[in-house]
This record gives C-alpha cells, sequence and structure tokens, in this order.
C-alpha cells in the first residue's frame, strides 16, 4: 500500500477495483458474443441509488449504446444503479437493429437489477458494423445477475477487454477527516485510441455521497488530464465513453468545497487506468510519457505533446531505441503552436540533445540507453519563454501493432 499525504487527509492505494467502494456489486461472465468463449459482459449494479455522470466520445458516427447512454442520463437527471458493458461487438453503424438492441440491452439490465428504466448506461466494444446478437445479450444479461458480488470486479475488467493484454483496475481510499471514502474503477483500450473523448471505455465509482452536478464536474476535468492525454494510434473510436457513478454508502459528502479532495482521488483512480491503457497498447513495448514546456499557454503545450504523442516517426524511433531528437523539433515545429527554435530544448530521460539552437549528438548513446527501457521520458521545451505546460502518454509503434491490425476481423 502506497500513502501520499495531502493537506488533513490521507490518499491510500488499496487491493480492488471498481467494486471496491461500498455498496457496489460487479460480475464479468462469458454469454456468447465472442466466438472464442471468453469472458465478454460485465455488470457493475449499486445498491441503492446513486448519482451519475458520463464523458462520451466527440466522433460524429456514435454508436447505439452511447446514444443510449445518453438520452437515459438525462431522462433521469444524473442518477443511476448499473451499468452494463458487452465486448466483442461494438454496435455500432448498425442502424435502427442496433438502437433497438441498445435499447433492449439497457431494459433488461434495470429489470435484472431492480433499477428504474432510466437508471442504466450501457457501452459496447469490438468490431464496427456487426449486428449485436440480442438474444444472447438478453440472456447474458440474467445469468449476470447472479454472478454479481462485492468482489467481482476483476473479473468485470476481464470481461470489457478486447485486445486488451491485461485487464485495467485500480483502487484508492481517503481518510479525511469526515470519515473514509473509496474511488475505484476498471477500464479497457488497447488499439484504435486518442480519446477526444479511443476504443475506450472506463466505469469509475466512488461510496461518497456528491450530486450529479459535482459529479460531472469532476470527471470532465479528471478525463481531461488522463483519458483525454492518452494516445497510442491517433484514432478516436466510435463508442468511447467514461461513466461515474457515486452511492453515498460511505456517509462522507462531498459538497463544493470538498471537490477539489473528490476531483484529486477520482485523477488518481484514472491516471493508473489510463496509464494502463497506453501501456497494454496494440504491439507496445514502451511506456512514453511527454513533457511539453515553455509554450504560451496550457493549451497550446497540450497541443505540441499530442502532436508528439501521434508521430509515427517520433513512435518508430523509439521502438527502435534511436535518439532522433530532429524529428520531436520538427513535430514541434508543425504542430501549430509559437515555437522559437533558438531557445527551444529536446531532452530524453535525462539527457540534453539539443538546446538553444545547438545540438549534443556525442550524448546519444547516453539517450540510446535510456530509450532501450520500458519507460522511456521526452522533453521537449518550445522555446517561448511561456509557462504553458502539459503532459501526455503513449506508446511505441511496433511491427505487431501492424499486425494485430490487419487481421482484426480475420
Amino acid at each position: 500500500m502506497t500513502l501520499a499525504r495531502l493537506t488533513d487527509i490521507m490518499l491510500a492505494d488499496i487491493d480492488g477495483s471498481v467494486s471496491a467502494p461500498e455498496g457496489f456489486r460487479a460480475a464479468g461472465i462469458a454469454c456468447g458474443i465472442k466466438k472464442n468463449g471468453n469472458p465478454d459482459l460485465a455488470l457493475i449494479v449499486s445498491d441503492q441509488p446513486a448519482s451519475a455522470a458520463a464523458v462520451f466520445t466527440t466522433n460524429k458516427a456514435q454508436a447505439a449504446p452511447v446514444l443510449v447512454s445518453r438520452a437515459r442520463l438525462a431522462a433521469s437527471g444524473g442518477r443511476a444503479r448499473a451499468v452494463s458493458i458487452n465486448s466483442g461487438c461494438a454496435n455500432a453503424c448498425t442502424g435502427p437493429d442496433g438502437l433497438e438492441t441498445a435499447e433492449a440491452m439497457a431494459d433488461a439490465t434495470a429489470r435484472a437489477a431492480g433499477a428504474g428504466r432510466n437508471e442504466v448506461l450501457v457501452a459496447s466494444t469490438g468490431v464496427i458494423g456487426v449486428a449485436l446478437p440480442r438474444q444472447t445479450l438478453l440472456d447474458g444479461i440474467a445469468s449476470a445477475v447472479g454472478e454479481l458480488t462485492h468482489s467481482g470486479g476483476p473479473a468485470a475488467a476481464r470481461a470489457i477487454m478486447t485486445t486488451d493484454p491485461f485487464p485495467k483496475e485500480a483502487a484508492v481510499e481517503v481518510t479525511t477527516a469526515s470519515g473514509r471514502f473509496r474511488v475505484g474503477g476498471i477500464a479497457k483500450g488497447s488499439g484504435m485510441i486518442e480519446p477526444l473523448m479511443a476504443t475506450m471505455l472506463a466505469v469509475v465509482t466512488t461510496d461518497a455521497q456528491v450530486g450529479p452536478g459535482l459529479l460531472q464536474r469532476a470527471l470532465a476535468a479528471v478525463t481531461d488530464v488522463t483519458f483525454n492525454a492518452i494516445t497510442v494510434d491517433g484514432e478516436c473510436s466510435t463508442n468511447d465513453c467514461v461513466f461515474a457513478l457515486a452511492n453515498g454508502a460511505s456517509g462522507v459528502a462531498i459538497d463544493e468545497a470538498g471537490l477539489a479532495l473528490l476531483t484529486q482521488a477520482m485523477r488518481h483512480v484514472c491516471e493508473r487506468l489510463a496509464i494502463g491503457i497506453v501501456r497494454g497498447g496494440e504491439g507496445a513495448t514502451k511506456l512514453v510519457t511527454i513533457d511539453v514546456t515553455g509554450a504560451s499557454s496550457d493549451a497550446e503545450a497540450k497541443k505540441a505533446a499530442r502532436a508528439i504523442g501521434n508521430s509515427p516517426l517520433v513512435k518508430t524511433a523509439v521502438h527502435g531505441a534511436d535518439p532522433n531528437w530532429g524529428r520531436l523539433v520538427a513535430v514541434a515545429g508543425r504542430a501549430g503552436v509559437d515555437f522559437n527554435l533558438d531557445r527551444a530544448r529536446v531532452q530524453i530521460g535525462e539527457i540534453v540533445l539539443f538546446a538553444d539552437g545547438h545540438p549534443f549528438d556525442e550524448r546519444a548513446p547516453q539517450a540510446s540507453a535510456h530509450l532501450q527501457g520500458s519507460d522511456v521520458s521526452l522533453l521537449v521545451d518550445l522555446g517561448t519563454g511561456g509557462g504553458g505546460a502539459a503532459r501526455m502518454w503513449t506508446c511505441d509503434l511496433s511491427a505487431d501493432y501492424v499486425k494485430i491490425n490487419a487481421e482484426y476481423r480475420t
């Protein structure tokens, strides 16, 4: 257990997952959507009514479950009891039949969980343009409800995986003067990742008591610096969403004054989940942390960091442990932000390879040694003298990424 003191509170990583907060149960089963027989259906249920919030993909080609969840969240006024997620089929670009299936998925979950019709959020992930087998799904929901337990988070994390090499889950306990509350979460995503809001899904739960409006503000702020600060391949999916539920079971109430605390706890969990997505990117062998400083604004720093994280030339150089700092300079210079070459700096690990217009190629062997590790850091100062800064995470680009995506449907 790791501890971090935050003024008068204590935040501790704990074993657990999306069902770690009090009053949440989860399940993950194989219901027959995936041909290989792997788990493909997850349920997360709150034992009592909960506030709900969500962030959805900005892709204009939105999948049926995104449309249904948007509508039901609005109709409920930000309340939910359950989340139902299937993997193996995205139910995207499937027309009226796909929308009916998503509606039936939500209705069946509501009946099985004893929730109101609008108190269910649904999500799907997998191949686009394929019909989701409705009866198989509905039968699975009925079975999954019987498997719900307070220790079912890990099973749910496995059930939402597609090409993910490992499940992503995290939990934290926060001790305050008012008592303790927990935040837990699961996520999936490996390829088609550039959440503006990729194929990426996440569910975050907390047993703190917080209203829907505050929960939405916390989730939006956290998403911006976690799930929206990662990229595997620059692709934004049709199905991305992040859900948050807060059921108040801990008895710790969060008001406006406590919003920063809740946001920090949620960020801690979501950052671990987001980094896990990148570390498990399709074909990835290295986690790459990109820091951009010296920008005119934080927004310009993030724009430059995103351009670096999405550059195939940068990502392949990292994969080959090639300290080609010129690629970083080139991307920064074409990123569409203020940039001063004469004052810019490029650093790989602790090694400065370019500064104030001068290269230091004699340091390339030390930089290459850093790039050979599994955790890589890149820093680019844009040289504007401004205080803007941003951090993003990406991974290297390997031949395995091409192989996985060339054979995705076959």
